[in-house]
């Protein structure tokens, strides 16, 4: 999966001379959190984001119409704003712009081209949307979490068993055990039960691997001890 298939496209920006009132307001008004600054060629050249406007602005406990009365409707989004800022492009994996997400703890990245211009931002709402979407929650179905070997044949013995017992399975997410790097976690998302129920399931799949809890209409069971 690429950014480019979940970015944001029709994104909010500033220029250079947007006075920071002006940007506090569309900021309150359409609720974000970041605004990309283009120049007038439309190249991305700096990010301002909520925490900016908000250090650039007065006390609300200070007397007065301080933002009027006082230097900050001089101020311009080119004063307060990251230069050079972080960005990625749009055939960066959703997961790296994640990672770097995470890592910065940043609320969004600018997506530009290979000529700098801004074509869209990934968020952390997009990234949520898109791990949605991959795991399969948007359709439903039974959820397992499973514990196996960390070596080649435990999952994929497993899928084929469920695949010959006529379980159609949607999604399959994995991840290393951190505690003991022997094993690591998988996770299924079962999108078709055949002719079987969700219990006839479970008694399955725990009787061929450690089963660790399993989701059934949102509601979680414990199993592994």
């Amino acid at each position: 999966m690429l950014v480019r298939d979940w970015m944001t496209r029709n994104v909010i920006t500033l220029g250079l001379k947007t006075t920071i009132v002006d940007a506090a307001e569309i900021m309150r008004t359409k609720k974000v959190r970041q605004f990309p600054v283009i120049d007038e060629t439309g190249a991305l050249v700096g990010i301002v984001s909520d925490r900016d406007i908000r250090d650039a602005m007065p006390s609300k406990y200070l007397p007065g119409d301080s933002a009027r009365g006082g230097t900050l409707v001089g101020l311009r989004a080119s004063d307060i704003m990251t230069c050079e800022p972080v960005t990625v492009s749009p055939t960066t994996p959703v997961d790296i712009a994640a990672s770097i997400l995470q890592r910065n703890k940043f609320g969004g990245l600018p997506v530009v081209d290979s000529a700098a211009r801004l074509v869209g931002i990934i968020t952390v709402a997009d990234v949520l949307r898109f791990l949605c979407t991959a795991s399969g929650l948007q359709r439903g179905g039974l959820q397992l979490a499973l514990r196996l070997e960390s070596r080649p044949g435990p999952l994929a013995d497993l899928l084929g068993f469920l695949r010959d017992e006529g379980v159609r399975i949607g999604s399959v997410f994995t991840e290393h055990d951190h505690a003991d790097p022997g094993y690591r976690n998988a996770y299924l998302r079962i999108f078709d039960l055949g002719d079987r129920t969700a219990a006839d399931v479970v008694r399955l799949v725990e009787a061929k691997c450690p089963l660790r809890f399993y989701v059934e209409d949102g509601r979680t069971t414990l199993v592994e001890k």
